[in-house]
């Protein structure tokens, strides 16, 4: 008896451990595990009670958001909406000072495409899991600027904005590759967030609190020699563009 509860108890917690994806499981996605990444339950505080006076800052910014959605900010923020593929890289460039493609900056796209998933899944996972705080598009059973996302994004917890999270961690790590060009590039990463308010898929709170588990979650990747190898090759990459030019 004791041996099949052992055996269960083993099916389970790999089991569980398989949805809990990390670079234990997927080695080509991710730089760190997830017992390394700090804990964005712990971290952060909850969301806005919906009677305090941060929820209605919440509810002012997303209705704010809305009037930009048809002006060429709203567009932005529709294209800021498909981080996957190209997606990430493209959003940067212009900011960067250089077109950030497999082509012409392999050793700077792969640094960016590659913390993709420990910066949006791993930082948010455990409070996006606890809250499962509703999206105000579903809260407010109105329509966002990409409806075609809608339903995936209903079935996830809205506390805190793993793209957010993703854009803001990607312009700390370009800033220092381009320090030159920081000011555009952070200020991109900052935008990049607050599309997220203006099509409706975030509230101001959750962007505001994943820009905090974003920056944990670099200060860690600084910690993993793989990550730093890839941050040496992406310098060196840009020194020779910067040479050229």
């Amino acid at each position: 008896m004791k041996k099949l509860l052992l055996g269960i108890f083993l099916i389970a917690a790999f089991a569980s451990f398989a949805t809990e994806n990390d670079v234990t499981t997927k080695p080509n996605l991710y730089y760190l595990k997830s017992s390394e990444v700090v804990d964005s339950y712990k971290l952060l505080p909850p969301p806005p009670a919906v009677d305090s006076i941060g929820f209605l800052n919440d509810k002012a910014m997303y209705e704010k958001g809305k009037l930009q959605r048809n002006t060429p900010r709203g567009k932005v923020a529709y294209d800021d909406a498909k981080l996957e593929g190209t997606g990430l890289p493209n959003a940067f460039s212009e900011a960067f000072g250089y077109t950030i493609s497999p082509k012409t900056t392999p050793e700077i796209y792969k640094l960016v495409t590659n913390l993709i998933e420990d910066a949006g899944d791993l930082a948010t996972r455990s409070a996006k899991k606890t809250y499962m705080r509703t999206r105000p598009f579903a809260y407010f059973k109105e329509s966002t600027c990409r409806p075609e996302d809608e339903k995936t994004l209903s079935t996830n917890g809205s506390y805190p904005s793993g793209h957010t999270s993703i854009g803001w961690a990607t312009a700390l790590v370009l800033a220092e590759v381009n320090p030159a060009r920081q000011q555009e590039i952070i200020q991109r990463g900052f935008d990049l967030g607050q599309s997220r308010v203006i099509c409706g898929y975030h509230w101001q709170s959750d962007v505001d609190a994943a820009r905090i588990v974003a920056s944990a979650v670099v200060a860690t990747l600084h910690t993993n020699p793989n990550f730093n190898a890839q941050l040496a090759k992406a310098k060196a990459e840009f020194a020779k563009l910067n040479i050229s030019k």
